[in-house]
């Protein structure tokens, strides 16, 4: 199914050296803020109080989310436990008071505004257990990114694999600069979205080198020349990405408008990965191939003829 049909190939190459320019400064400048500012890490990497909370009838996030900001314990994370009357509070590690007394203050101050409120459980998390969930998530992000080599190294080539990946790299690392200059709060959820991002860009930049693996063997793209090749699968493949990424950007945007502060690091990450992930496969990954010399002759191995012996 096609959205629209373009007839004329757009020339995206033509544009390759200067939308790869634009990636490395935007990527510099991630780094950048990576290295100056750093990540604002969530109480699940920092440490931190959790309390669950239960509620006679219906709780108001909104306003625990504010008596509890008024403590200055803290910028508190708040959400619903599967049901609006259960709750969950997190507050950052102090060095001035210990779980015990956060939570019993917290549950004091929230009796004032609602009687019916009870404490369910409470937990605190240790700096090592906040170190633990950093290793494991960098651990993560690298044996996703070394699985995604080894599968387009298998699928297609060396070539493609090592621009696809740059190009993903690229969207993680501007995902991650975003949040680091703007300091928003890096949590679990953040982390599953960023490898999220990983695989949901690769999937773009499969379908685009699908593409490019195809013209390459077409008998009426033997006269024309790689860039030229390379425009025709990303203009012929333009259809179905608006459909693709306009359908999963929609309902991206709404966990972000409606879903609240629970799905706001979430949806954030998300919104950033696929825009930012439709740029990559298309003006980054693709450049890239031509950097690293993919020509016709090592996309079409030549297939030997066994020759008969002549009597």
């Amino acid at each position: 199914m096609e959205f629209f049909h373009v007839k004329r190939d757009i020339p995206f190459m033509s544009y390759g050296k200067l939308t790869t320019a634009i990636s490395l400064v935007t990527f510099l400048v991630a780094v950048v803020f990576l290295g100056y500012k750093g990540l604002n890490f969530g109480v699940e990497f920092t440490g931190g109080t959790v309390m669950e909370l239960q509620y006679g009838q219906s709780a108001d996030l909104n306003q625990i989310r504010d008596s509890v900001s008024a403590m200055k314990y803290g910028d508190p994370q708040v959400q619903a436990l599967g049901t609006t009357r259960d709750v969950m509070v997190r507050l950052p590690a102090t060095k001035l008071h210990t779980a015990a007394q956060i939570s019993d203050a917290v549950l004091a101050t929230l009796k004032k505004d609602r009687p019916d409120v009870q404490m369910r459980r409470v937990e605190f998390i240790g700096p090592s257990v906040g170190d633990e969930l950093v290793s494991h998530g960098i651990t993560a992000l690298v044996l996703v990114c070394v699985g995604i080599v080894a599968y387009l190294a298998v699928r297609f080539e060396w070539r493609f694999a090592v621009s696809a990946i740059l190009a993903n790299m690229h969207d993680v690392v501007i995902i991650l600069g975003f949040f680091a200059f703007f300091q928003w709060e890096f949590t679990l959820t953040v982390l599953a979205a960023v490898l999220a991002v990983l695989g949901y860009s690769v999937n773009e930049s499969v379908v685009v080198f699908d593409r490019i693996r195809e013209n390459f063997r077409k008998p009426q793209m033997r006269g024309r020349e790689v860039p030229q090749i390379i425009d025709n699968a990303i203009t012929a493949t333009m259809s179905r990405t608006i459909i693709t990424h306009g359908s999963t950007e929609v309902m991206v945007l709404s966990m972000l408008v409606f879903g609240g502060p629970a799905l706001h690091g979430f949806a954030t990450a998300l919104t950033i990965g696929i825009l930012f992930g439709i740029y990559s496969s298309v003006l980054v990954a693709s450049p890239l191939l031509l950097m690293f010399g993919v020509t016709r002759e090592n996309m079409i191995k030549p297939v030997k003829v066994k020759q008969e012996a002549v009597v």
